[in-house]
């Protein structure tokens, strides 16, 4: 699976709760989530993420276990998000959702820049730079290129 996209640089210690405040939790309309994403860190990131590759710093989705975190990125039009490390549970509930999460360390950003990336060849391309990463292990790229978990298992029965 690759991808591409523009750079929407963040910071480290980006948590759950800013990902998607709990005051839009009370609906279950994605859009809503989609367009208020990003919301107290900068109101103005939501209308940015359309086609966006996130570039953060360590520890993404840090806070509470809250699976409606991934779910605003994607819809939002975020293609994937990489960081140095993430919090267990976001890591996680990104894979299911079908929201490609790459751990890789030293990747530049400079906001709007082009970012590529390889899941398959485990590399990611910027600031004129090819850095490698770790590789998802074979069922979550197989769950990524289902679309999420439950695609990939719909496709099973």
């Amino acid at each position: 699976m690759n991808g591409r996209g523009h750079a929407v640089c963040l910071g480290a210690d980006i948590d759950t709760d800013v990902i998607i405040a709990g005051r839009y939790l009370r609906t279950k309309d994605r859009s809503v989530w989609a367009a208020r994403v990003l919301e107290d860190l900068d109101p103005s990131l939501a209308a940015r993420l359309q086609g966006a590759v996130i570039v953060a710093g360590s520890n993404f989705g840090c806070g509470s276990s809250r699976e409606q975190a991934p779910v605003a990125l994607r819809e939002a039009g975020v293609i994937a998000v990489i960081a140095p490390s993430f919090a267990r549970i976001f890591f996680r509930n990104a894979i299911n959702v079908g929201l490609p999460v790459i751990e890789a360390e030293g990747v530049p950003c400079a906001g709007g820049e082009e970012i590529a990336f390889s899941l398959d060849e485990h590399w990611v391309e910027a600031g004129g730079m090819r850095i490698p990463f770790r590789p998802l292990s074979p069922k979550m790229q197989e769950i990524l290129a289902a679309g999420g978990l439950v695609s990939f298992w719909r496709a099973r029965e």
